[in-house]
């Protein structure tokens, strides 16, 4: 049986605006009507795998389960890192918790299959072919991972050669970093060079005994964080101190380029890490004119483009080769050769303190989502969606007050003393300092304009009482 690893963190900082910290592009229907994490998951099926581990950060973990729950999947274990460090340290999280549920199993030492959330897999019979080799790899106690037949002589990815055939897989003979145009060609022309995946495969108690040999701070530390580890709701959360003591190193440093067991199972299955804008256009269906389009676009004399539009039309005239994403509240545009460049606008939102290197204008919550409409001085308006079965925390507010709309559906409401349900065309209002909820009872979303009012507007002036969720701080 194979135990999947999905690693969903990242933040996608090349893909700005519509990959953003908080919601990061493996969060994101790219490519299709699934997002990157659906995919991810979606294309084991047929293979004689377990139910998905799953490894994310704080900021995304009810994002994350939110996304596996729409398409019928309950992760194994969800395992929340308090701090990023790495692939390395993700998969030892990931490695001990898949003991730690082997032990009441049969499987006393798990396969492991390592996946980021956010590549493109076109073919799947071929990736799962891939698969099966790299398993009987790892069940003879070796280190797989997949190198990408290489389609051209790509400079931003690292490189992979092979040596001796074993089995369905090739012995590795070494790791390149990223090369240049010319010994990238070499690489290709000579057949013996793979890209590097970051997809892997072996048992899970192999991984930790070569973790241990040749990174003992990362095991070290990597073991004391599960040991301390406590559920909450449905995740698994990670003792933050003794995690945040733990080196921070990827997987190929600290373990594949130095173990000698260490193969690499060849695939050629469409894949793309979708790294940049560039390389979206390339895995995405393009028109005739070499377009990608999506949203409401429309476009003349324009070649080789990607255009992509959120909530408005976006027009095209005499574009060769550009980018142009537009989202509620930003807009790119950039020659398709200068996209690495995007991440550089990202440090300027960050130095300049700006909210849009991070967040969205419509911002996710475990309950649903709020967009925010118009502000003024001493006014805000927002719409907030509440999921079906969505509870906001119990709070108040000593800065504020509240008007509610409901527009669709219907909402229980917490006053004060009061409980109270708001249909469609109803509307309340919540003075200054008194305790206010909504929840949603029914079976469809409903969606509430929020008027707010008052000298400060801040999402820091929440005062929480309960919070199903467990959140803590001033998330609403």
């Amino acid at each position: 049986m194979i135990i999947p690893v999905i690693l969903s963190g990242g933040a996608g900082t090349r893909l700005w605006p519509l990959s953003r910290e908080l919601y990061p592009k493996q969060l994101l229907p790219l490519t299709g009507t699934h997002t990157m994490l659906q995919d991810t998951v979606l294309r084991l099926a047929g293979l004689e795998a377990s139910a998905p581990l799953v490894v994310c950060n704080e900021a995304h973990r009810f994002l994350v389960a939110e996304q596996l729950r729409q398409i019928g999947v309950q992760p194994s274990a969800m395992i929340i890192e308090p701090v990023g460090r790495n692939t390395a340290p993700a998969i030892a999280l990931a490695a001990h918790a898949a003991l730690k549920g082997a032990a009441t199993s049969v499987a006393a030492d798990p396969v492991l299959l390592v996946l980021p959330a956010d590549h493109v897999i076109r073919n799947v019979p071929a990736f799962q072919q891939a698969v099966q080799g790299a398993f009987a790899a790892a069940q003879a106690g070796q280190l797989a991972t997949f190198g990408i037949v290489a389609a051209n002589p790509e400079t931003g990815y690292g490189y992979i050669r092979r040596g001796p055939p074993s089995g369905a897989a090739y012995r590795i003979a070494r790791f390149v970093e990223k090369p240049d145009a010319a010994r990238a060609a070499a690489f290709v022309k000579s057949g013996d060079y793979y890209w590097n995946s970051g997809m892997f495969m072996f048992r899970a108690r192999r991984y930790l005994e070569e973790l241990a040999r040749f990174a003992p701070d990362i095991a070290r530390a990597c073991e004391a964080a599960f040991d301390a580890a406590r559920a909450d709701l449905d995740f698994t959360r990670i003792d933050a101190k003794s995690f945040e003591a733990c080196p921070t190193d990827s997987i190929d440093y600290a373990v594949m380029e130095k173990t000698a067991d260490a193969v690499v199972v060849p695939l050629d299955a469409g894949w793309s890490d979708v790294g940049s804008w560039s390389a979206l256009h390339e895995a995405s269906e393009a028109d005739a004119n070499g377009n990608v389009t999506h949203g409401d676009v429309i476009s003349e004399d324009t070649h080789g483009s990607y255009l992509h539009a959120q909530s408005r039309l976006v027009a095209a005239v005499g574009l060769q080769d550009h980018v142009v994403v537009e989202t509620k509240d930003a807009v790119l545009v950039a020659p398709r050769n200068r996209v690495q460049d995007v991440k550089k606008l990202v440090q300027q939102l960050k130095a300049q303190g700006r909210y849009e290197h991070s967040l969205h204008r419509e911002v996710f919550r475990p309950w649903g989502s709020y967009d925010s409409l118009g502000s003024g001085a001493r006014f805000q308006v927002k719409l907030l969606r509440v999921k079906p079965g969505g509870t906001l925390s119990l709070q108040l507010h000593h800065q504020r007050a509240e008007h509610w709309v409901v527009v669709a559906g219907s909402a229980r409401i917490t006053r004060g003393d009061e409980v109270f349900m708001l249909a469609e065309n109803q509307s309340t209002y919540i003075p200054v300092g008194v305790k206010h909820r909504i929840e949603n009872p029914g079976a469809v979303p409903v969606e509430i304009i929020e008027v707010q009012s008052g000298s400060y507007l801040g999402e820091d002036d929440i005062v929480r009482f309960e919070d199903v969720y467990g959140r803590k701080g001033t998330t609403a």
